[in-house]
């Protein structure tokens, strides 16, 4: 019985061809992706398509298309055994991660993939992304999917998606996952890295659509005016990407800012500018403050699943207990729990 995957198109680079007269890029009827790569037809997989209305470049998918993506896995779950997101790659790491945080008791694979290059050009990274996204996306054994997650696959690696950041404009080796081994490989043979795999346990699955915007990211750097944090609107969280371990300007005036922000009612997240590594509060004295004003330590976090777990968490009726003791949690394999203890 051959598994049956469905491909979503959303838009992106993957999805576009040279206009040869003009020389610019232009976005081609997907439901044509059989006649541009043939060998799809090749997989021991039975392959459907689903396509945005419009297709989007990437910088302009947010809250509303993943709210779509999700509503179009949730219908069609018991329909297939696995799902392809094609997604322009300057986003894909903040949908695969608040995608992972939304599809709960996931027990099939949902993997997102693009391009660098255009589907036509010459020297394409599309189709080869392409066709191993979709043998990863039906990979099954005795019956049981083998990546029951949500998983980039990108130039030859599957990466948790929570756990990737988009680490090249230039390179078709586009995705890093700092601070957690890959999911599996593809060479000459496809390997899975099966002890790397993520499980659900005890949750059926459903698609959880609570997505709050009232998140501010703020990268902290040398010479700022801190006051200026004074000055936003008030928010519910605030994400601030502080440097190496966790230090900040050790000074008066950020405890003060600081505090006055929590006493409003902010919840502060501090995550690492850091590439590889996070967050260990208490290690060096500048970073002591987030423990007296009752900070949230971000771990191993990257800033994109850090923000989309927030928007996640936030005000959501589906949790018991604090944003600060869910926020801690491993819910997607997102993090590692003790890191930085």
């Amino acid at each position: 019985m051959k598994r049956k995957v469905l491909m979503i198109y959303t838009g992106g680079t993957i999805g576009m061809e040279k206009d040869y007269t003009s020389g610019s890029l232009k976005a081609f009827n997907f439901e044509h992706i059989f006649e541009k790569i043939p060998e799809i037809g090749l997989l021991d997989c039975e392959v459907s398509v689903h396509s945005f209305a419009k297709p989007l470049d990437s910088s302009d998918v947010g809250v509303e298309e993943w709210k779509e993506i999700g509503a179009v896995i949730e219908k069609n779950y018991s329909l297939y055994d696995g799902f392809l997101i094609l997604h322009g790659t300057d986003t894909m790491s903040y949908t695969a991660s608040a995608l992972s945080y939304m599809l709960k008791g996931l027990t099939k694979p949902v993997i997102l993939t693009g391009s660098q290059l255009p589907i036509g050009d010459l020297r394409t990274d599309a189709k080869e992304n392409l066709l191993t996204s979709l043998y990863y996306a039906s990979l099954y054994e005795n019956s049981e999917a083998l990546v029951q997650e949500v998983a980039i696959y990108f130039e030859y690696k599957l990466l948790r998606g929570n756990r990737t950041l988009k680490y090249s404009a230039e390179y078709f080796d586009a995705y890093r996952s700092p601070n957690y081994p890959i999911l599996g490989e593809s060479g000459v043979h496809l390997k899975i890295n099966k002890e790397a795999l993520f499980r659900n346990t005890g949750v059926n699955f459903g698609v959880d659509y609570h997505l709050c915007k009232d998140i501010v990211f703020w990268r902290i750097f040398p010479g700022m005016n801190f006051e200026s944090l004074l000055h936003l609107p008030k928010t519910k969280v605030l994400i601030l990407q502080v440097f190496g371990s966790g230090t900040i300007f050790n000074c008066d005036e950020t405890e003060i800012i600081l505090s006055s922000l929590r006493k409003n009612g902010t919840e502060i997240v501090v995550v690492s500018q850091c590439v590889s590594g996070g967050i260990s509060i208490g290690k060096y004295e500048n970073s002591n403050i987030f423990g007296k004003i009752g900070a949230i330590s971000g771990k191993d976090l990257t800033a994109e699943s850090a923000i989309t777990k927030a928007m996640h968490l936030m005000d959501n009726p589906l949790y018991e207990g604090s944003f600060a003791e869910n926020f801690s949690k491993n819910l997607r394999g997102e993090l590692d729990e003790n890191f930085g203890d």
